[in-house]
């Protein structure tokens, strides 16, 4: 689903499951992952990537809507491979779900 075919924006701050993930020229490691893993834990985050030429995560938010999630995670997520020493790729793909949207089986995740 595209964010414009959305309904606008929420009335106020949810939480939101935003899935992110950054591509690469070289595999990553068990290790480069675990500590990405520790790097998004705080945010509820969970680290995916090993033996891959990408890393990924995905992290909790509040905010007012998904492109607002997007954002937010968007920021987590660069400063956590920062942190973690991941290599500064490119974000490849966001995929944004509200807690609705994750209870409502008809509904897809945005995607940026």
């Amino acid at each position: 689903m595209a964010y414009e075919d959305m309904e606008p924006e929420t009335t106020g701050p949810i939480r939101w499951s935003v899935s992110l993930r950054a591509d690469g020229d070289r595999e990553m490691s068990l290790e480069e992952i675990v500590e990405l893993a520790d790097a998004v834990a705080a945010h509820g985050g969970i680290a995916s990537g090993m033996g891959t030429t990408s890393y990924g995560a995905q992290v909790l938010v509040t905010a007012d809507g998904p492109r607002r999630a997007a954002e937010l995670a968007s920021a987590l997520f660069t400063e956590a491979a920062a942190k973690a020493g991941l290599p500064a790729w490119p974000i490849a793909d966001v995929h944004v779900m509200s807690e609705e949207m994750d209870i409502a089986e008809d509904d897809e995740p945005v995607i940026f």
